[in-house]
């Protein structure tokens, strides 16, 4: 099977890295995704977009609990090496709900799943961001993801090796990401976790994709919890 490898220049920096797939080997041929639906506990939901997440995933984190489920191989075996990962820009809602499975959405093409895997590395991952968040958006799976990539490409990191040696906290956490990232604020970040271990990162967005202040009660940790970051292998 022929695949093509990018070795990311984010790999020859000790801090503010800005290319999380530290290598990525996509194959000549890539999964078919399942389809994605709504269902009783995630109903379709038409309601008005006030702002937008931008939610990455910590790799390392996700390979841990993740690693042999169906579409989980590239991402977490192989060639390829992955920091953060694009798990996708979510429309939120003006008030406690927001958008989700806005319309019916085919089965993504193979080229347009090529294309964003070295971004986020999942044929199933990214046809569930389109069902239930790009289709909210509106426009066609190609201008959502390149939209959602575009944003995730201009952020910078801080030096995730370093900071995987012992225990920080979210707070200090959201301070080195803001320091690597002028114009996003500190407030615009919420972190989660999983059992004090760094899961993802989630930042808030106006309806222009420009950073704002996270609303309250809208997910994430404290900034004094401990935080653990696991370490790329």
């Amino acid at each position: 099977m022929k695949s093509w490898t990018i070795v990311a220049a984010g790999l020859l920096l000790p801090a503010a890295a800005h290319a999380q797939a530290y290598s990525c080997a996509i194959p000549g041929n890539v999964a078919r995704p399942h389809p994605e639906l709504p269902t009783d506990k995630e109903p379709a939901r038409r309601v008005p977009i006030g702002g937008y997440t931008l939610a990455l995933i910590w790799s390392p984190e996700y390979c841990f609990h993740h690693a042999r489920e169906e579409f989980a191989g590239f991402q977490c075996g192989g060639a390829s090496r992955f920091g953060f990962t694009l798990h996708g820009l979510w429309p939120d809602g003006v008030g406690a709900e927001w958008p989700q499975y806005c319309a019916a959405a085919p089965l993504l093409p193979p080229a347009t799943i090529k294309a964003h895997l070295c971004a986020t590395p999942s044929a199933q991952l990214l046809q569930h961001e389109w069902a239930k968040h790009g289709t909210c958006v509106g426009g066609t799976p190609d201008a959502y993801f390149a939209r959602s990539n575009a944003l995730f490409a201009k952020l910078r990191y801080p030096d995730m090796k370093a900071l995987s040696y012992g225990a920080t906290t979210v707070g200090r956490f959201k301070a080195a990401m803001a320091a690597a990232n002028p114009g996003l604020p500190a407030e615009a970040i919420r972190v989660t976790g999983v059992k004090g271990w760094l899961d993802e990162l989630w930042l808030c967005l106006d309806t222009k994709d420009r950073y704002v202040r996270c609303r309250v009660n809208t997910g994430g940790l404290p900034d004094e919890a401990r935080l653990k970051i696991a370490r790329i292998k």
